[in-house]
């Protein structure tokens, strides 16, 4: 991975983590002071829950996501310790879908006229769990590639003793 591309990835990691920050603080402090201009017309004060806590789960893929970089400068990936970091971002995705299902959930009622609306919002739930499997997926051919790497290794000493 080439270093312009590592500071490139990293500069955007960074920009998307302080920017998560900077709403959750703002919407935090809506919540705290009282001064939440919710007409009625939704129930904005669970909504905005659900939207802090999505953000945490995007801002624990950013930090994982970080840390894999890191690993792959120093070219550690291909170890057992990357897989707690593969793991949280699945973790982090799934999570992202079930408060999105908690969306849809809120966000039915008011879409009995058009059910097709709450129809769309499952679909697109059902998409980012799509996203945790692929994930999933590829958490697999890391775990291929690290037993690879091992045998490799184990083959790589015995040939040293023969020789």
């Amino acid at each position: 991975m080439g270093d312009l591309a590592v500071r490139a990835l990293r500069a955007v990691l960074a920009v998307v983590l302080v920017g998560t920050v900077g709403v959750q603080a703002l919407m935090l402090w809506v919540l705290v002071s009282g001064n939440d201009p919710e007409d009625g017309s939704l129930p904005l004060t669970p909504l905005r829950v659900i939207v802090i806590l999505g953000m945490v789960s995007a801002q624990v893929v950013l930090v994982s996501v970080w840390r894999l970089v890191a690993m792959v400068r120093r070219g550690t990936v291909f170890s057992p310790a990357a897989f707690r970091y593969v793991d949280a971002v699945i973790g982090a995705i799934v999570a992202a879908a079930l408060l999105w299902f908690v969306v849809t959930a809120i966000n039915a009622p008011g879409q009995r006229d058009d059910p097709g609306v709450t129809v769309i919002m499952g679909g697109i739930g059902l998409a980012i769990l799509g996203v945790a499997l692929i994930v999933f997926v590829l958490r697999t051919l890391l775990g291929q590639a690290v037993a690879r790497d091992v045998e490799a290794a184990r083959m790589q000493a015995e040939l040293d003793e023969v020789i």
